[in-house]
């Protein structure tokens, strides 16, 4: 059984940052995409950043130029830190797995759909 276990949320002021992660257990981490996602109230859950395991990433929009997300095979664990922080990007970020099989995964998707685990989400609220 896979789990996904977020961590690093928070209450920041506009301008601040913060740095989430995420430790995957029950499984060896390899071939695995990861992906961060985020929530807000009243709102569709939205891709935020995804890397494979060719350390290849992808950026939402809203993200590009002040989140970079990370992965250490070695611990097991996701990061994504986030700079500039604004009001907007207040929500419930989860992280999200997608095992690739006997082959590397690649192509991370930012489409919450084609991930296979989910942890319970770290909550990140930003004043202004």
């Amino acid at each position: 059984q896979v789990r996904l276990l977020e961590s690093g949320g928070g209450s920041v002021q506009a301008g601040g940052a913060l740095t989430l992660s995420c430790v995957v257990s029950g499984s060896v981490y390899n071939n695995y995409c990861m992906g961060w996602f985020r929530q807000a109230p009243g709102k569709q859950r939205e891709g935020v950043a995804t890397i494979d395991e060719n350390v290849i990433t992808t950026y939402a929009e809203s993200a590009k130029g002040r989140f970079t997300v990370s992965r250490d095979n070695a611990k097991n664990t996701l990061y994504l830190r986030m700079t500039s922080l604004k009001p907007e990007d207040t929500a419930m970020y989860y992280c999200a797995a997608k095992w690739g099989g006997l082959k590397r995964c690649s192509g991370a998707s930012l489409v919450d759909s084609w991930y296979n685990y989910w942890g319970q989400g770290t909550q990140v609220t930003v004043s202004s």
